[in-house]
């Protein structure tokens, strides 16, 4: 798929998803260079099972670009096992006044997005291989968002995120079609940790007669979170909250 046909596809699926206010032709061009890296490089390394074009534009730029309406302007984000970088990466470039971190525990993720943002000029994402409970040592309630896509269920990934961020700031989740009994499970988790559910926003992912089930979550950080969390990953999972 050639740049024209790219931009084309873009488009029309942003505007089916009220997202085409986001693009403009420096952005659309980024966007075409991420995926082409994205597809090559997964030849080598498993980064993504959507290893065509249109895949990668409608459920991972378009669910991705979903998140930009629910952050606000010049903050600063860390995306949680950031995989191979969604939706970090897509929402650094439509977001470019964001400070961008994607954490992933896989060092060969996290060099591919710091690859990518290096080769398409991408300079407000940096890349970090830790694990997410390490990482909180010594960045605890240092952004305004954490957001994460397609981890682990929600009451663990609270316990990995809430701590990350700021009293007054949102832990913005990407959930599917389980989110509400996810939620209803990490109710105990989201109190324990400081945290208080603002909105659960549904919506439809759609394109060409496809439609996906989706949530975003805002959980805001109404209070500090207790310094005994994130405990071990390995006791988040024995025992979640």
């Amino acid at each position: 798929m050639d740049f024209n046909q790219f931009n084309k596809f873009l488009y029309e699926c942003f505007e089916e998803n009220s997202l085409s206010e986001l693009l403009d032709e420096e952005k659309s061009k980024k966007l075409y260079g991420f995926a082409k890296l994205l597809i090559e490089t997964n030849k080598k390394m498993n980064l993504t099972a959507i290893t065509d074009m249109d895949g990668v534009i409608f459920k991972h730029f378009g669910d991705s670009a979903k998140i930009c309406s629910h952050i606000s302007v010049d903050a600063k984000v860390i995306d949680v096992g950031c995989g191979a970088g969604f939706p970090s990466f897509p929402l650094a470039i439509l977001r470019p006044d964001l400070e961008i971190t994607a954490l992933d525990s896989t060092a060969k993720k996290t060099a591919f997005i710091q690859n990518c943002a290096k080769e398409l000029g991408v300079v407000n994402i940096t890349s970090v291989a830790a694990r997410a409970e390490e990482f909180a040592e010594a960045h605890r309630e240092s952004f305004d968002y954490a957001t994460s896509r397609a981890v682990a269920r929600l009451n663990i990934l609270c316990e990995l995120c809430i701590p990350l961020v700021e009293v007054g700031g949102s832990f913005v989740p990407l959930k599917a079609s389980k989110a509400q009994e996810e939620l209803d499970e990490a109710r105990c988790a989201i109190r324990a940790l400081g945290g208080t559910l603002k909105s659960v926003n549904e919506y439809k992912l759609v394109h060409s007669g496809e439609e996906l089930e989706r949530y975003i979550l805002e959980i805001k950080k109404a209070s500090q979170t207790d310094k005994k969390y994130p405990r071990k990953y390995a006791q988040i999972l024995k025992k979640p909250l």
